[in-house]
């Protein structure tokens, strides 16, 4: 064989590694992972330091509220295909699951919150517990079962 037929040997290969690793690793929810703050938290008088988690100075930064028992932050992006089936996703999720809100983040547009919370891909779903602590997350498009599964963790 020559040379040529080996690089296209060798990038089939590559191709196929490549491609069963993402059909494994997509939507799934792994644990998390310390989140970075960019501020020190605030001192009230007499208390010490005044902690909220990142996840909900972000939800409250963009307008919504947190959900009772759990919030979905999804990270998006204006071009992403998948966004928007996770959107989708999310939602039935909502409508499902009591207590439980969609926050949806253009990444794009809030890019120190993009960089605080190490995202590098879209969609990625963040959910955070009642208080705006992160859970679980996952990139790539979930499905709703995964998204179940995840939300019965909080």
């Amino acid at each position: 064989m020559s040379t040529g037929a080996w690089i296209a040997v060798g990038a089939v290969a590559l191709a196929l590694v490549v491609g069963l690793w993402r059909l494994a690793t997509d939507g799934r929810f792994r644990g998390t992972h310390a989140v970075r703050q960019s501020d020190p938290p605030p001192v009230e008088e007499g208390r010490g330091p005044v902690t909220r988690p990142p996840g909900a100075e972000l939800v409250t930064a963009v307008g919504e509220q947190l959900g009772e028992r759990a919030t979905l932050l999804q990270f998006s992006s204006a071009f992403c295909a998948p966004c928007r089936a996770t959107r989708r996703v999310l939602g039935e999720v909502t409508d499902l699951v009591e207590g439980v809100r969609h926050v949806e983040v253009d990444a794009e547009h809030h890019l120190d919150a993009t960089r605080a919370f190490g995202i590098l891909r879209t969609p990625t779903t963040v959910v955070l517990d009642a208080t705006g602590a992160e859970v679980t997350r996952a990139t790539g498009a979930p499905s709703r079962d995964q998204v179940l599964s995840a939300v019965a963790q909080v």
